[in-house]
């Protein structure tokens, strides 16, 4: 009897918690978050910097993965390796935000602009931590989007309140 009872309990707390669950799930809709959430998976290509001479580019690796039940998408760059950054891309309300763990050891915070076109994000730097303002650090990224499977990115960083060095990943989705 003991047992039921406590079967029964646990099936209430399941049914609540999944009911919570579905309350919290993001909305679809935010045509630039369903983007960068279509990015689910592997992607290979070339990483380069560019600011005086450009660099011949390197081999590199790209996870993304969907979590916190459909309300994050995490990006992995450079897995595996001692220079592994991590970028949260979420809602906050209606405006799609990244903060981006950087190997600098600071984490900006970037603001999306409204996509002009299915091709093209952009965002902007807000705010950071572990950082002043005049620290170097990932200022705006821009996504260009080729196709499902074809993706750049131009990441550019600031100093001092000037453009700095760009970091390029030209990238496929492995298959």
């Amino acid at each position: 009897m003991k047992l039921g009872i406590w079967v029964a309990g646990l099936a209430l707390v399941a049914g609540a918690w999944a009911a919570e669950m579905q309350k919290t799930a993001p909305p679809a809709g935010n045509p630039a978050f369903e983007r960068l959430r279509g990015l689910a998976g592997e992607w290979t290509g070339k990483a380069y910097h560019t600011g005086g001479a450009e660099q011949k580019g390197e081999d590199t690796r790209v996870v993304y993965q969907v979590v916190g039940a459909g309300s994050v998408v995490m990006e992995t760059l450079f897995p595996g390796t001692p220079h592994e950054m991590v970028t949260m891309y979420h809602m906050d309300g209606k405006e799609l935000i990244l903060t981006h763990y950087c190997a600098a050891g600071n984490q900006p915070t970037l603001r999306a602009a409204p996509m002009t076109d299915a091709k093209t994000l952009s965002f902007d730097f807000v705010r950071g931590t572990n950082m002043k303002p005049s620290d170097m650090h990932m200022h705006s990224v821009t996504f260009t989007f080729a196709d499902d499977d074809h993706l750049k990115s131009v990441w550019t960083s600031q100093a001092d309140g000037k453009p700095g060095d760009r970091a390029v990943f030209e990238l496929a989705r492995k298959k």
